[in-house]
């Protein structure tokens, strides 16, 4: 039985890093049957797994959180972990740009992308807190503000080549991180 169970975690794997490729190539609409062939598995697999699109592009925005949650933990303890994070969420948008840009452009009150932000928000505060006690960032952030700090970073979705999309997204990181710190002279 756990055989069976850890095939089926492999094929659903498979399936999401396809989808991610897939859809980083073509965008967030390219046929299922690209998907399908990306992961090396049947049609059945695909919709045993995911019955449609939109149940398949929750379970990457889902993993997406869960990869957060697991480079939060890493970083557990560093006065810096905010800042890793902002850094780790501008090569997510670079490596996954089909799925940063429908996390844009989907409607933020939608149940499920409403929880998956309150989930990353909720992940994020520590961190926060955590940043504002080193006086690394400034006192007035605040969590809402992250969602604005990504949003930002998706600018780098505007560069036409993985390369542009790479150097636009370091230099938004460049640029926000002055932002983001704390004033001279207010540090605690």
């Amino acid at each position: 039985m756990t055989s069976i169970r850890s095939d089926a975690a492999i094929r659903r794997s498979q399936l999401l890093d396809a989808a991610d490729a897939v859809f980083g190539e073509h965008g967030i609409n390219a046929p299922l049957d690209l998907v399908v062939e990306r992961a090396g598995v049947g049609r059945a697999t695909l919709y045993r797994n995911f019955p449609d699109r939109a149940s398949l592009v929750g379970a990457m925005l889902q993993r997406t959180v869960a990869q957060l949650e697991a480079h939060l933990e890493e970083l557990e303890g560093r006065d810096d972990a905010l800042f890793e994070v902002l850094s780790g969420m501008a090569r997510r948008i670079v490596e996954s740009p089909a799925l940063a840009d429908y996390w844009r452009a989907v409607d933020q009150e939608a149940p499920g992308v409403r929880a998956a932000r309150e989930q990353v928000l909720g992940l994020m505060e520590p961190a926060l807190i955590r940043a504002k006690h080193a006086g690394l960032c400034r006192q007035d952030l605040q969590l809402a503000d992250v969602s604005l700090i990504s949003t930002m970073l998706g600018a780098a979705l505007r560069g036409r080549t993985h390369e542009d999309r790479k150097v636009l997204a370091q230099r938004a990181m460049e640029l926000l991180r002055p932002g983001l710190s704390e004033p001279a002279g207010k540090a605690r």
